[in-house]
């Protein structure tokens, strides 16, 4: 009896085991097999807005090295930004040279500025693809994702 508890035991073991490797090998498919984009920073989750706005194959084909080219640009300026704005707070902390501040917040301004140049350049770019359906409801989108995102500095009173 003993020898036909162990090989049942074996049995099941491998059969978990098989379970576990094929879940682990479809999930890792089906990622592999999506593409990841940068997720549209007007629009919630991971999609972009023009995804909602059922374009043709030939209107994506436009779009998509467009989106990339864009959200490539953000996504560096995001990044000088953020280490401005660190290096800010940590000249603030140290009560440093007021000038070297004033010169840091002017640098930050205008990556503030070339990334709204940007925005709008792509808005505009997008806006030439689209049909007038298409560009209606891209700005219906566009207003409901700018209704529906709060400021940080909103939600606890600037503190």
């Amino acid at each position: 009896m003993k020898p036909k508890l162990m090989i049942l035991v074996l049995i099941l073991s491998l059969a978990v085991n098989a379970g576990v490797l094929a879940t682990m090998g479809y999930h890792y498919y089906v990622s592999a097999s999506t593409p990841s984009t940068a997720p549209c920073p007007m629009s919630p989750g991971d999609r972009h807005l023009y995804q909602s706005l059922s374009l043709s194959k030939d209107q994506l084909a436009k779009i998509d090295p467009i989106a990339q080219k864009f959200h490539g640009r953000i996504a560096e300026l995001g990044a000088a930004m953020e280490g401005k704005r660190e290096l800010l707070v940590d000249l603030l902390a140290k009560g440093g040279n007021p000038a070297r501040i004033e010169n840091l917040r002017r640098e930050i301004a205008g990556i503030q500025d070339e990334i709204q140049k940007g925005v709008i350049m792509h808005i505009t770019e997008l806006k030439r693809i689209l049909d007038p359906e298409q560009q209606r409801r891209f700005f219906d989108l566009m207003r409901q994702s700018m209704a529906t995102a709060q400021s940080p500095l909103s939600t606890n009173g600037g503190k």
